[in-house]
């Protein structure tokens, strides 16, 4: 589980005990302790299989909303992350992070394609030893007002690490160049560290 989890329920735990205190029943409290066990839930972390070989990993848990190709040959691929889904996210490849870019903006449901480039963002790019570069954007939505990011560039990951979280509901963007084959579609569901999203050309 993720520190918050903890930060945010036992606040709640504790107003939960004191308005049962301070009432008839107990029962008045239950408001308070049905929220503390949904932040400890939002919160979870769960440990994850990372796929071997030269694949791109999904970002984060959630929905493929949108594959978008450009005239370059690039895809960007975008996942929108619900407040039942695990927000915490990783890194789709193994290397160094080269940029950590933050970005004010609004707070639209993320789940809208103008979210990719109106919402406050923070864009993370890393750079594999043969070059290749991968580039993804942790994106607030309506609900979530905080994006937390654990790496600073310079820094060394594996594929599949863990960067950083987004509170509640969330989107992320991943963008792949012309050398990746898209293995996922539109509808589709994907785990952070643990899902295919992408395949080295050969």
């Amino acid at each position: 589980m993720v520190k918050y989890g903890i930060y945010y329920s036992v606040p709640l735990i504790l107003a939960g005990a004191l308005m049962g205190d301070l009432t008839p029943s107990w029962m008045y409290g239950l408001p308070f302790y049905i929220l503390a066990l949904f932040c400890l839930y939002f919160f979870r972390d769960p440990d994850r299989a990372i796929p071997s070989g030269n694949v791109a990993v999904a970002p984060a848990d959630g929905k493929v909303v949108a594959v978008i190709p450009d005239s370059a040959g690039a895809n960007r691929i975008s996942i929108f992350l619900n407040i039942f889904d695990v927000h915490v996210n990783r890194t789709p490849i193994a290397g160094k992070v080269s940029c950590v870019t933050y970005k004010t903006g609004q707070f639209l449901v993320a789940s809208k394609e103008d979210a990719s480039h109106s919402n406050e963002q923070n864009i993370i790019t890393v750079q594999a030893g043969d070059g290749t570069k991968v580039v993804f954007k942790q994106i607030a939505g309506l609900i979530a007002r905080r994006i937390i990011c654990y790496k600073k560039p310079g820094d060394i990951v594996e594929a599949g690490e863990r960067v950083g979280l987004i509170k509640f509901g969330s989107r992320v963007d991943i963008f792949l160049g012309p050398e990746w084959d898209v293995a996922v579609k539109v509808g589709e569901r994907v785990s952070a560290g643990a899902s295919v999203i992408g395949k080295r050309k050969s």
